[in-house]
């Protein structure tokens, strides 16, 4: 994090495929972006021209039944966002502008990885401001049924803490603990992909959902074996996607987390409970920049000054 300056796409890149809700075909491009642009979707009309805009922000948050939907006032503009924001923000990237024809970002293989490799064909650059970053000064928790979701102080980056829990041979109990960098994100994380239940299939279709769902894109789960030829890409596939999600979600706090994220048996509904519940405490975060300064040990902690105070949260 140290010196750590803002990024973007050294140029365009477009990518193609299928909404996994939605069924429909999808053409997206990003495009290289100015300082604190941050992560800005634009819906492209049928004539070519650039209509509504938003930022890939929590308050741009409409749906997180099944994908997390952003949108506006006029309605949602794209759905099934994390997996692209949790490339962009899984390998750094701060500013890029997506151009999206079509009202769901494609599912591709059903991972992050089509849009790592997408973003390693453009190619990243450093840009001149610093980067900013949320900083979590004190542990906000939020707790739906028997799912918990804890944001808390970390000094060392992004670490994520994810257990599931399936009553299914398959799945069970499945626990991923990491720091997330872009590494890491790449060689654990980018290729584990979605997965359903054949037993929900007609309920979803009934619903208007998973109308582009396919073995090539899904990971399909019976009561008793997988369905994909290719089975599992991970043992613990499942466990891996979800800290995919939960990577993708909490890029809708704006800026990089320097946190500790606890998640047990969550989901989008639970990321986005936990993110907004964080936002709206204006106590337990404040905003840090890059600091060029060397790091200077505080007495007892072993690693400190890694970022400089930009603005905090208003205290009483």
């Amino acid at each position: 994090m140290k010196g750590a300056k803002q990024t973007t796409l050294r140029e365009q890149v477009t990518v193609s495929g299928t909404g996994v809700h939605s069924g429909l075909p999808v053409t997206l491009t990003m495009h290289p972006a100015d300082d604190d642009t941050g992560i800005v979707f634009q819906r492209v009309n049928p004539d070519g021209t650039v209509g509504r805009e938003i930022r890939a922000d929590v308050r741009a948050v409409t749906a997180t039944e099944f994908a997390t939907v952003l949108g506006d006032a006029q309605g949602p503009l794209c759905s099934t966002a994390e997996h692209l924001l949790a490339a962009l923000r899984g390998l750094g990237v701060d500013n890029v502008v997506i151009e999206i024809d079509g009202p769901e970002v494609p599912i591709m293989d059903g991972s992050a990885g089509p849009f790592v490799a997408a973003l390693d064909q453009a190619g990243l650059t450093s840009r001149a401001q610093p980067r900013r970053y949320i900083e979590v000064v004190k542990p906000v928790r939020v707790t739906k049924g028997d799912a918990i979701g804890e944001l808390r102080p970390y000094a060392h980056g992004f670490r994520i803490e994810a257990e599931i829990a399936f009553d299914h041979p398959l799945i069970g109990r499945q626990a991923l603990m990491l720091d997330v960098t872009p590494d890491v994100f790449r060689r654990e994380i980018a290729r584990a992909r979605t997965f359903g239940f054949m037993k929900d299939v007609a309920r979803l279709w009934s619903a208007g959902y998973a109308l582009g769902a396919n073995l090539d894109n899904t990971l399909v789960v019976t009561e008793d074996r997988i369905l994909n030829p290719d089975g599992l890409r991970f043992s613990d596939e499942f466990v891996r996607h979800k800290v995919l999600d939960a990577i993708g979600d909490l890029a809708l706090a704006g800026l990089p987390l320097i946190a500790c994220y606890s998640t047990l048996r969550g989901g989008h509904r639970l990321n986005y409970a936990v993110l907004s519940a964080l936002l709206a405490d204006r106590t337990a975060w404040r905003v840090v920049e890059g600091s060029t300064e060397p790091a200077r040990r505080m007495r007892g902690q072993g690693r400190a000054g890694l970022v400089a105070p930009a603005f905090g949260p208003e205290r009483s």
